[in-house]
């Protein structure tokens, strides 16, 4: 329960900042993800017997950190997945990328053929038969020792969007050997992280915005 970084919690929802490595969701790997951690957070501080209901509204990779929101109720997950399939919350990732990008700040439009067995995904300027298109908006923040922080935010939430996208551009993202990076990070995180969410909430009718700092190491400080 106290490794959990606990963002916003009420009746209806809970959202924490993921560490890079933990999965959203279980998969084939066995390894305990992040909503089994939660189910067992909720369980153990209100004293729940039984099972503990506990939605996945949206996932992040595996070696990305920051913001992901669950739902505590089936309605309030039902309320969120709408939400986002109509693209009604704005997302704001931070991404180390190497070099710097060719303008401070623009709007890439790329096609996406997703390999499922390599689990790779591939960006292209033109639209090729089952390709989907993908979109976002970045801006450079700020360029240090032949890296630079860029501030991302995501129209469509497509598999390893902001990856490939950003890796297409000649910026790959800092410790994706997937995507070009130089050399893996030494936890295997990459510098991705979910930085901000923001959305009205699904019951009460408010705004809400989310925000989880950056995660705790060298490479991030840098741009602190």
């Amino acid at each position: 329960m106290s490794d959990l970084h606990i963002l916003f919690e009420d009746n209806h929802l809970v959202a924490v900042n993921k560490r890079p490595g933990v999965l959203v969701q279980g998969d084939v790997t066995g390894d305990v993800p992040l909503s089994e951690l939660v189910k067992d957070y909720i369980k153990e501080k209100y004293s729940k017997p039984g099972a503990v209901f506990l939605g996945v509204v949206h996932r992040i990779d595996r070696p990305v950190s920051g913001v992901v929101v669950f739902a505590r109720t089936s309605k309030s997950l039902e309320r969120m997945n709408e939400l986002f399939r109509n693209r009604e919350t704005k997302k704001i990732y931070y991404a180390i990328v190497y070099g710097k990008p060719p303008r401070p700040e623009d709007t890439l439009v790329h096609w996406l053929v997703k390999d499922e067995t390599r689990n790779r995904t591939t960006a292209y300027k033109r639209e090729y038969v089952g390709s989907q298109k993908s979109e976002l908006s970045y801006q450079l923040v700020r360029h240090s020792g032949g890296r630079s922080l860029l501030e991302v935010r995501p129209v469509t939430g497509r598999p390893h969007q902001i990856r490939a996208q950003l890796s297409n551009i000649g910026c790959p993202i800092v410790g994706d050997v997937k995507y070009g990076a130089e050399m893996p990070n030494d936890d295997a995180s990459i510098c991705l992280h979910a930085g901000k969410l923001h959305f009205v909430h699904p019951v009460r009718k408010e705004e809400v915005t989310i925000e989880a700092g950056f995660p705790q190491n060298h490479l991030w400080d840098a741009f602190r």
